[in-house]
């Protein structure tokens, strides 16, 4: 019941699954409980229900389909004792429609009311007062039974102004991800004019972000799997054409539909957002369950990773706090706020620095490389595992993480290992 569903959205609330494109209708008899589920349709996991309030607890929801059709969903709020509830209900269940589920709000912890409303086909029994992302969940596992060990993160990395290299620290993050989790991880490249990650990978891989998106109506799990570039033994890539042939004016819609399909199958997402602030990017940072801001330490920098930060926070009430990653410090006779100071202003500490070094990021860049196949005890390559760390909450396997300090040698080397 309740208890159960709060203690596991406490643990991780990123595995609540996004709601899908449903009816809701609730009727209420308290205003805690009309005030919650107010709140709850601004999270961003019922940003497709549609969802109607209304008072008057069961009577309400009886009077009202006697001649309507009923929705995906009634929620009802209940005070009342179990004799008349259920009678309620039983006369409700004459005029539902064939697949509408039924949730019960109560405020007794009451085992053998609810095995009696599970046994009339009642879908879930929950006790007030209720926590936002518990509620959220109820619902959400109507949908996608046991969704929190199957759903997969999405990890959105953008930067707070052009050439801050965000697109570097997400390619590396994704990469470590891969390798030092032994995690399935799929990099999705955004930029589709100027997209890096064909080039960062050494490859040459088809616009699988275009295909994909073009007809989102098409696009099935096959389709997607076709239109991924394998860039490793756990690591996939959706590129982006990166060709200014002609303009790409996709929406957020057709990137949702990958994004869902991605969820289903991936447990890793990284995606490599472009420096735009328009309507289907600010929408792909707010359907994430991470997002890390990469900046520089001087001060138009400060402004824009403020701002964004704080338009993000108030967006994602329910969310952890965007991260941040300080990048390119020390620059060679370039004045810089202090760190300290950039955190200061912020209100927070980034989660990594990374020094700037021309020779590292350029022979990467330029070779088709990841960071630690250049340099694996640079400092610059040791924060991308803090980074890791703060956004999948996990660490790398000792023994993985040296494997993937080998470098260039580490392909020849695995296959020596498999051969024997």
């Amino acid at each position: 019941m309740t208890d159960d569903i709060d203690e596991r959205t406490d643990r991780d609330a990123s595995l609540v699954a996004p709601l899908p494109r449903i009816s809701i209708q609730v009727f209420t008899e308290t205003q805690d409980v009309a005030h919650l589920v107010q709140n709850a349709c601004q999270d961003r996991r019922m940003a497709k229900a549609h969802v109607k309030i209304q008072t008057g607890g069961a009577g309400a929801a009886v009077e009202a389909y006697r001649e309507a059709p009923t929705p995906n969903v009634i929620i009802i709020e209940t005070r009342l004792n179990s004799v008349t509830l259920l009678g309620l209900l039983d006369e409700l269940a004459g005029y539902c429609d064939a697949g509408t589920r039924v949730i019960i709000i109560g405020h007794v912890n009451d085992v053998l009311l609810y095995r009696e409303l599970l046994r009339r086909g009642v879908s879930d029994y929950l006790i007030a007062p209720l926590s936002l992302l518990g509620f959220i969940r109820s619902i959400s596992d109507l949908f996608n039974p046991e969704s929190g060990a199957k759903l997969g993160r999405i990890i959105s990395v953008i930067g707070t102004k052009g050439g801050v290299g965000s697109s570097t620290i997400a390619h590396n993050l994704g990469y470590t991800i891969a390798t030092d989790l032994d995690a399935e991880t799929v990099i999705v490249d955004l930029d589709l004019a100027f997209g890096t990650a064909g080039l960062d990978f050494n490859q040459d891989p088809a616009s699988g972000v275009v295909e994909a998106a073009a007809d989102p109506e098409r696009l099935d799990g096959n389709l997607l799997d076709r239109l991924l570039s394998p860039c490793g033994e756990r690591l996939s890539l959706l590129a982006a054409p990166a060709t200014t042939d002609r303009t790409f004016d996709f929406g957020f819609q057709q990137y949702e539909q990958i994004m869902d399909l991605l969820r289903q199958t991936v447990p890793n997402i990284v995606i490599d957002l472009p420096h735009v602030w328009t309507d289907w990017s600010r929408k792909v940072l707010l359907a994430s369950d991470e997002i890390v801001i990469v900046t520089e330490p001087d001060l138009a920098n400060l402004r824009n990773a403020k701002n964004m930060m704080d338009s993000l926070s108030v967006l994602r009430k329910n969310d952890s706090k965007p991260h941040l990653v300080i990048n390119k410090v020390g620059i060679a006779k370039r004045p810089e706020i202090a760190v300290g100071e950039f955190a200061k202003a912020m209100d927070m500490q980034p989660i990594a620095v990374l020094p700037y070094d021309a020779q590292l990021f350029g022979a990467a860049s330029n070779n088709g490389q990841m960071l630690i196949d250049v340099q694996a005890k640079h400092k610059a390559t040791e924060a991308i595992p803090d980074i890791m760390r703060a956004v999948t909450g996990r660490v790398a396997d000792p023994s993985r993480a040296k494997r993937a300090g080998l470098g260039v040698l580490q392909p020849l080397l695995e296959k020596l290992r498999k051969r024997a």
